[in-house]
């Protein structure tokens, strides 16, 4: 025998066994997830889009009046993945130890990233807030919009919270700060940790010696995998609860927080009310973000970290360098015509903001200037959809008075809402060119700060069946022209005649700005609420159900596939 005689015979012997393998992730139920980094590199399944990576730029306040001596800030926007914090230790490191706060908006994403984020802050001593930022001009998201000139000089643009949000692995980074600010607009969500366990069918192969009667084992290889299903768990590891506690406290947050975000399950999201906050010291005042970016903050002695002053014929000394090689200067072309100097365009939008997915919000957005085709553009528009009633949410400084009264005769016909707002787009804006919305579908987010409807726009949203101008929104009005048919078109629309004699009233070059309450007492809007009131994330859980809202069939299919897990 082989054993006897001393002779090692080799030995291939093929034996099957189920393995499990696992990876940790915190989905967000409706927005973003948590991903735990440490386990999800052993999994085989593509890890979930939550939409684009977080990317950090600077950014240079561009309200009016700021100048010379304007604050700048660091926009972080998108999802935390696990490159992430390398992204903004490049960044810090380009600043040469200036301390500029982040403004942040992130659905969430990579905890273990997360935590080195708000680890980077905290060392850097800089300060956080929940926000959006408008950007004026150029956008990070557009190719070949700034010279080399300027590369490396700051976006321009402006920090407001309606819309903004800060949830799932988000709040970890924003422990970070050392003042944290989300103001009354913003939204601050957390919620319990769901575990994915991925199991895998292994087939290996082990070779081995008998040596005295006994096995010795020389190698095990794996000759294939078979995926053999996987299972979930919605309940947080001690060890994951540990590492996170620890966290908070060497932050100086409360545990509270890790015990609203245990209590609420995966497939909500809890928002952390301000004075809660507050008391778990998770935000260190309930101010805005206004406190860290506002246009004349720069005007306080002594003036905050982030500002900086650049003289009104002075250039950064990066760009003069630049610029002293050239030795023709050549001619700038004439920017093409933005935002209101466009005749109105109407686009199709899905509300994006995660908490409503999968049954959603959507609207027609019409910005620009009222012109004389606009009630044909809105009719095909509306044929389109047929006899859904969508809100229309309206941007614009008016222009025709006899389109506006087509346009509105059109609204009231078709039963339509309206609301005065702006569209922020998150995939394209549909003015630029090569925008092209999957579906004829645009995803954004209304905003009514900064929107204004004036003068013939005031026609228009007179056909309204609901009729709405938020706190932030501008309605202008001034004398105009047709006076027999505006009236008569009012009467129709059951609008007050005092709106009418207000109209009149003011000189055509002086607009006068009406109050929310003058607007109330005229007729003109029908209730004290917002856009939100028609676009709002949260619209499509109340009873009756709104017409707008919609759940897509792939949303739909997903939904009910994750139910039965």
């Amino acid at each position: 025998m082989a054993g006897s005689l001393g002779l090692p015979d080799v030995v291939s012997a093929f034996r099957s066994k189920m393995i499990r393998r696992w990876r940790g992730l915190v989905r967000h139920g409706l927005a973003a997830a948590l991903t735990l980094a440490a386990l999800s590199a052993a999994a085989k399944e593509a890890p979930p889009d939550y939409g684009p990576a977080m990317r950090f730029v600077v950014v240079r306040s561009s309200a009016p009046g700021c100048e010379p001596n304007c604050p700048e800030w660091i926009s972080a926007e998108g999802t935390i993945e696990a490159g992430t914090p390398a992204l903004l230790r490049r960044l810090l490191k380009t600043l040469g130890g200036r301390q500029l706060p982040i403004v942040v908006n992130s659905p969430g994403g990579n905890v273990d990233a997360a935590l080195q984020l708000g680890r980077m802050v905290r060392k850097n001593k800089l300060d956080i807030a929940v926000g959006n930022t408008e950007f004026s001009g150029c956008s990070p998201g557009m190719k070949n919009c700034r010279d080399d000139d300027a590369k490396d000089q700051p976006y321009s643009g402006v920090a407001y919270d309606r819309g903004a949000m800060c949830n799932s692995a988000c709040p970890l980074m924003f422990a970070g700060g050392i003042r944290r600010v989300v103001g009354e607009w913003a939204y601050l969500g957390v919620h319990q940790i769901t575990t994915t366990y991925q199991r895998e069918k292994l087939l290996y192969r082990t070779t081995y010696r008998i040596v005295n009667g006994k096995k010795k084992i020389i190698s095990t290889r794996v000759v294939s995998r078979k995926n053999a299903g996987s299972y979930k768990t919605y309940e947080m590891s001690k060890a994951v609860e540990k590492r996170l506690s620890a966290y908070l406290k060497e932050m100086g947050v409360e545990q509270g927080v890790l015990g609203v975000m245990k209590a609420t399950p995966a497939s909500d999201i809890k928002q952390i009310e301000p004075e809660d906050m507050l008391e778990m010291k998770l935000v260190t005042s309930l101010d805005s973000l206004d406190l860290l970016t506002e246009g004349t903050i720069c005007q306080h002695q002594p003036a905050p970290a982030n500002c900086r002053e650049i003289p009104a014929n002075g250039k950064p000394v990066a760009v003069a360098a630049v610029e002293t090689g050239l030795s023709t200067i050549a001619p700038v072309p004439a920017p093409a015509p933005q935002g209101h100097e466009q005749e109105m365009r109407f686009a199709l939008v899905r509300g994006s903001n995660p908490l409503c997915n999968p049954d959603c919000p959507e609207w027609i957005s019409a910005e620009g200037t009222i012109a004389a085709g606009t009630a044909d553009k809105l009719r095909q528009l509306l044929d389109t959809i047929r006899e859904r009633r969508l809100p229309i949410i309206v941007d614009s400084p008016g222009g025709d008075v006899q389109a506006a009264l087509a346009a509105g005769r059109l609204i009231r016909e078709r039963g339509l809402d309206v609301a005065i707002a702006r569209t922020d787009f998150l995939d394209c804006d549909p003015g630029a060119v090569g925008c092209v919305a999957p579906d004829g579908l645009h995803t954004g987010l209304t905003i009514d700060a900064g929107a204004e409807c004036d003068a013939a726009c005031a026609v228009m949203i007179a056909g309204g069946v609901r009729r709405l101008v938020g706190a932030n929104a501008h309605f202008l009005v001034h004398s105009m022209a047709m006076e027999d048919k505006v009236r008569t078109y009012l009467d129709e629309m059951a609008i007050g005649s005092g709106f009418f004699v207000a109209m009149q009233s003011a000189e055509y070059a002086k607009h006068r700005e009406l109050s929310r309450d003058e607007l109330k007492t005229f007729g003109l809007t029908t209730g004290s609420q917002s856009v939100d009131a028609l676009t709002g994330a949260t619209i499509c859980r109340s009873a009756p159900r709104p017409d707008n809202c919609r759940v897509l069939p792939a949303a739909d299919a997903e939904a009910k596939a994750s139910a039965k897990l």
